[in-house]
């Protein structure tokens, strides 16, 4: 079932010289519990499209139609931005405690989601007592906890060091597909984007617009650290690196 469109959209930004066209004539449709990925070069707008989709930012023009009322979007950043002097638990009901929405129930499905993934013996724990990976993995429940329908992820590792990167995206795409949740990640790694996702789309430089859409399939496809090695990709590989802009003024 399709959850999100985007039809045409656009973003232009105003200096005293000249308006800068960022995004142009975007079209993309997201299904329900579909993984998507948006690559390209630096300073492209991938960002800048999660940020209209999450209300951060306002559009220029164009649309984008929810196909399910009351829709509640989570928004995970660059850095996990846990608060230092909250415990894990506490970090975790941040969200719920802005919204007001503090509940028994809320807290015993925070809770259970930290037992779930290993986090219930540092319900207590401060931030620098966690590993990178720890981390991300509480920021991402703190990001669920307010049971959204869809997760916007802006390079969410791009802060870990290889080893670690690879194991948390193996622990971020399984959390997100148990839970079911439709994600769209950002990120400026090809490797990261075909291990992960379900579509992976191609932007192009500024003005971006969408240079290719590739529907990543694998036979026995599992967690990321393992689509890594799969036959079919080494194949997407190329295609994408051919299709990035890295030899254009």
């Amino acid at each position: 079932m399709q959850l999100l469109q985007l039809k045409e959209l656009s973003k232009n930004y105003l200096t005293k010289k000249q308006v800068i066209c960022a995004l142009k004539n975007i079209n993309i449709s997201i299904n329900e519990n579909e993984f998507i990925v948006l690559v390209g070069p630096s300073g492209c707008g991938k960002s800048t499209i999660l940020s209209i989709i999450g209300d951060l930012e306002k559009k220029s023009g164009g649309k984008i139609e929810f196909n399910k009322k009351n829709i509640k979007v989570g928004y995970m950043f660059q850095e996990d931005a846990l608060l230092p002097w909250l415990n894990v638990l506490d970090n975790c009901m941040l969200g719920l405690k802005i919204q007001k929405r503090v509940t028994e129930e809320n807290k015993n499905y925070v809770k259970s989601l930290l037992k779930k993934y290993g986090l219930e013996s540092f319900e207590k724990s401060y931030p620098k007592e966690l590993s990178g990976g720890m981390r991300q993995r509480v920021a991402l429940i703190r990001t669920l906890a307010t049971k959204p329908d869809i997760l916007l992820l802006d390079e969410p590792f791009s802060a870990l060091d290889y080893q670690t990167r690879i194991t948390v995206s193996d622990d971020v795409f399984k959390i997100i597909k148990e839970e079911e949740k439709t994600a769209i990640l950002v990120t400026h790694d090809i490797s990261e984007a075909i291990s992960m996702a379900d579509k992976v789309v191609v932007l192009s430089n500024r003005p971006s617009i969408v240079k290719k859409i590739y529907d990543i399939k694998m036979d026995k496809k599992g967690l990321p650290s393992e689509n890594r090695k799969n036959e079919k990709f080494n194949f997407y590989y190329k295609q994408i690196w051919k299709d990035l802009d890295h030899y254009e003024n």
